[in-house]
Formats: C-alpha cells, sequence, structure tokens
C-alpha cells in the first residue's frame, strides 16, 4: 500500500524534520564525547543542524504549496517565521556554552530542538489539528526545560507554566471544537465562509480560540505568569521562550486573522484583541519599573513589545504585516543579544540575571556594557537602533488603519519604559563600583553572539528588510 503523499508533501517538511533529526545526532554523539568536550559537541551539532534547516526552509521562499491535504502551508509566510524560529533557537542553543552542567547540556539542547520543531509546524500550520499538533510539541518541550536545572524556583516556574499553559490550550481545543461544528471540518480554509457570520458556534470559537492566543501570548490579563517563568527557567530556555512561543503564536494568529475569517467579521471579533494589546503595552511597561532581575524586566518588556508588534496587525493590512515581521526580527535579535551578555557574566548561579551584577560593567567589560546598552537602548525605541525603526513603521501602519488610539499607547508605553532600560544602564556605567563583583572568564560564544546581535541590530536600521512575499494562505 502506498501513502496518499507525494514527494511535494514530504518536501514540505524537511526543514522540520531536519531539526528532529539533529536533536537525536546530539544524544547518540553525547554518548561519544569525552567529559570535556560534552558540551561543545551538543551545541556544534545543534548549530550545524540548524544551519542546514535554514537553507532548506530558504528554498522555500516564494513557492507557495499546500501539502498533506491542507494540513501544512510552505511558502513565504511559513519560510520567514521558520527562520525567526530557527535563528532564536540557535541563539539560545549557544547560551549553553556557559550556563548549566555539562552532562545536561545534550538532553536539553534536544528537548530544545523538538520544541522548536513545534513552533516551526505552527509557522505553516494551515489546519486545526497541525496547530494543536505544533501547540503541543512546542509546550511540551518548554515545560521538561523550564525545571531542567537544581533550582527551587525552576520547577515551580515549571509547574505554573503547565498548569496556566494547560489551561489555555484547553479554550484552544473546546475553541476548534466550536470551529469544526460551525464548519463542518478542520481545515482554515473552510472558515472563509460569509455564512458563518450567523452563525454562534464560529462566534463562541473563534473567541475562544483568541482567549487561547492571548494567553500564548502573554498579553493582558493573562501576562503575570511570564515573569515567574522567565526568572525560575534557566537563562538559554528564558532567551528560546521570549522569542520562539511568540513568532509560533504570531504565525497562527496571522494566518487566522488575514487568511481565515470570514468577510464582515474581523472588524467586531478583533477589537478585544486590540483593546488587549493597548492595554498590555502599558502594564508591561509599568511592570518593568520594579524589577531587579533582568529576566523578570524583559518578561514584563515582552508583553509590551508583543502588544507594539499586535498594534502594526490592526486593521490586517499586508504593509502591517511586513512592519510587524520586521519588528519581531529586531525584537529576536534585541533580545538574543541581551541574554548572550547575562551569559557572558554569569556562572553557575546565573549572577548574571541580577541587574546588582551589572553594577561597574563598564568597567569590568566595557564592550559587553556598551553592547548592553545597544539591546536595552533598541528595546526602549531610541535611534540608531533596529527597535527605533520598527516602532516609528508601526506607528506609521495603526495609524494607516485608523487606529490612532494604538499609536498614542505605543507613544505612551514608549515614554514608560525609558526609565526602567535607563536604570540598568546607569548601573553599568556608575561611577561607584559599590559592591565588587567578580570578572568571568572570556566566554568566545557568548561574546560572539552578542556582537553578532549588536551587528544587526544597528545594521537593520540602515537597511531595513520588509520582504513582500509574506501575505499567508489557507489554500
Amino acid at each position: 500500500m502506498t501513502l496518499p503523499f507525494v514527494h511535494a508533501d514530504w518536501s514540505a517538511v524537511v526543514p522540520v524534520g531536519i531539526v528532529a533529526a539533529t536533536a537525536l545526532f546530539i544524544l547518540i554523539a553525547d554518548f561519544f564525547a569525552g567529559r570535556e568536550g560534552q558540551r561543545y559537541v551538543s551545541i556544534g551539532i545543534g548549530l550545524i543542524g540548524i544551519a542546514a534547516a535554514g537553507y532548506f526552509a530558504a528554498r522555500q521562499f516564494g513557492h507557495n504549496y499546500d501539502a498533506f491535504f491542507g494540513g501544512f502551508m510552505v511558502g513565504g509566510f511559513a519560510t520567514v517565521f521558520q527562520e525567526i524560529i530557527l535563528l532564536a533557537a540557535a541563539g539560545s542553543l549557544i547560551l549553553y556554552a556557559t550556563i548549566g552542567a555539562p552532562q545536561r547540556v545534550a538532553g536539553m539542547s534536544a528537548i530544545m530542538l523538538w520544541s522548536a520543531c513545534g513552533a516551526m509546524l505552527m509557522a505553516g500550520a494551515a489546519n486545526l489539528m497541525m496547530i494543536f499538533l505544533g501547540l503541543e510539541l512546542l509546550s511540551l518541550g518548554l515545560y521538561a526545560l523550564c525545571a531542567a536545572v537544581d533550582r527551587k524556583t525552576a520547577r515551580e516556574s515549571a509547574l505554573k507554566y503547565l498548569i496556566l499553559s494547560s489551561t489555555a490550550t484547553g479554550f484552544l481545543i473546546f475553541g476548534f471544537a466550536l470551529l469544526f461544528g460551525a464548519t463542518g471540518s478542520i481545515r482554515l480554509a473552510d472558515l472563509v465562509n460569509p455564512y458563518l457570520a450567523t452563525s454562534p458556534y464560529f462566534w463562541i470559537g473563534a473567541g475562544m480560540f483568541l482567549i487561547g492566543i492571548v494567553f500564548k501570548l502573554s498579553l493582558v490579563p493573562f501576562h503575570t505568569w511570564t515573569p515567574d517563568v522567565f526568572e525560575g527557567a534557566p537563562l538559554p530556555v528564558t532567551a528560546f521562550m521570549s522569542v520562539v512561543t511568540k513568532a509560533g503564536t504570531l504565525a497562527v494568529f496571522a494566518r487566522f486573522i488575514y487568511a481565515a475569517l470570514p468577510p464582515d467579521t474581523a472588524e467586531g471579533l478583533l477589537l478585544p484583541v486590540w483593546i488587549v494589546a493597548g492595554i498590555s503595552m502599558i502594564a508591561g511597561n509599568v511592570g518593568m519599573l520594579a524589577q531587579e532581575n533582568l529576566k523578570r524586566l524583559l518578561g514584563y518588556s515582552g508583553v509590551a513589545q508583543i502588544g507594539y508588534i499586535l498594534a502594526a496587525l490592526a486593521g490586517s493590512t499586508p504593509l502591517g504585516l511586513r512592519y510587524a515581521l520586521y519588528y519581531l526580527v529586531a525584537y529576536a535579535f534585541m533580545n538574543l543579544g541581551a541574554f548572550a551578555v547575562a551569559a557572558a557574566i554569569s556562572g553557575e548561579d546565573e549572577e548574571g540575571a541580577q541587574i546588582a551584577s551589572y553594577r561597574g560593567l563598564a568597567r569590568r567589560r566595557p564592550w559587553l556594557a556598551a553592547a548592553m546598552t545597544v539591546f536595552l537602548l533598541a528595546l526602549a525605541g531610541l535611534p540608531p537602533t533596529a527597535g527605533f525603526l520598527g516602532k516609528i513603521l508601526i506607528l506609521s501602519s495603526s495609524v494607516a488603519s485608523g487606529y490612532v488610539w494604538l499609536g498614542a499607547l505605543l507613544i505612551i508605553g514608549t515614554a514608560i519604559s525609558l526609565y526602567a532600560y535607563a536604570k540598568v544602564i546607569r548601573v553599568m556605567y556608575a561611577h561607584d563600583a559599590g559592591e565588587a563583583h567578580a570578572v568571568r572568564p572570556f566566554v568566545p560564544l557568548a561574546w560572539v553572539s552578542a556582537a553578532i546581535c549588536g551587528v544587526f541590530v544597528i545594521a537593520m536600521t540602515f537597511y531595513p528588510l520588509t520582504p513582500s512575499n509574506v501575505l499567508p494562505l489557507v489554500r
């Protein structure tokens, strides 16, 4: 008996397959690696596999194909999101060069890559089953990764994430059931039906689906878990979560609002999401003000940053999607760079997670202090960084779409955030060194990662790349 799939169907998931196989190779190679080389063998194999997956994903750009009978779409939209996910996976994997016991790095790297596979499936998902499969693969790996360190707060964060994330998944599944009841199909393409506008099953199902999406994006009022989980999880896992979960969920949300909503339903259905995004810009930035832990600060920052990205999507214009992707890429470099600096000054106890550890960093490690300053200025949206240009583009998009109030909230939120980011910069360049902090050994991978992120954060300002062939399809 032959399978009903052709070569093009299997080619569509080659990048995902490469990442999954790379995780297996890491575990096998760990058996033969010497005790001294365990850490770097795992990281090296992981980076090679990610590079190979990125190459094959890039080859799919512009070649739209409806694989597995409408279950998975390849093309410009899926490719861009998959590349962002692979970028974040590579940046997070590098952080294991300094964080984590060597004998555990292989297992954690493999789980991280399998989790990235889930996000990559979400990027191309074109039916409800594929969305759920990708989401669960992403989430199950993260539950394990959050607890993969001998620290009470890590186990607490994993349990908290498990319980709350499962609750959000429950909303998604029930929403899927109602959408299936309204259409009789799991394909997103079958939602594009004007008669669904009169179906209560569609409205309730879509509403529950969006509640689950809002939780996964860490938007108000479902955002309070984010700083707690970020603080407890290991530093590489926090870096991974901060970008990959947002990228995968944004891909699903964008495909839903751009390609799967019936005509004349978008404005009424999505208005609560835009309101929540606007509130998140303020709440996230206000939440940063009192933080003394860098991971918690960046957790609250992520709440605000995702609000900015959704402001670009308001109005569902093609230009808004391009600007949202530009800012998401910039945000990935900003966050990964900040976590790379934190890893470069950390030991096994992750001292870099505490803002107090940055006191006098400009004298101890001037280049690291300069890099962190660039990342914080970018997150604050100040020139000459990609964060500044990204916010200008988002502001223009939201105003052009008629959502002037979202643009106003973006400006207010940015103004509030300046104090929180400036607090860290002031500590790094403080004249009084205060308590002495040990200078950590030079960690080449962390330094190189920070340097690369810093270059891209500046370069993207002068060479903004917003690919045009990124509109999502469902058929």
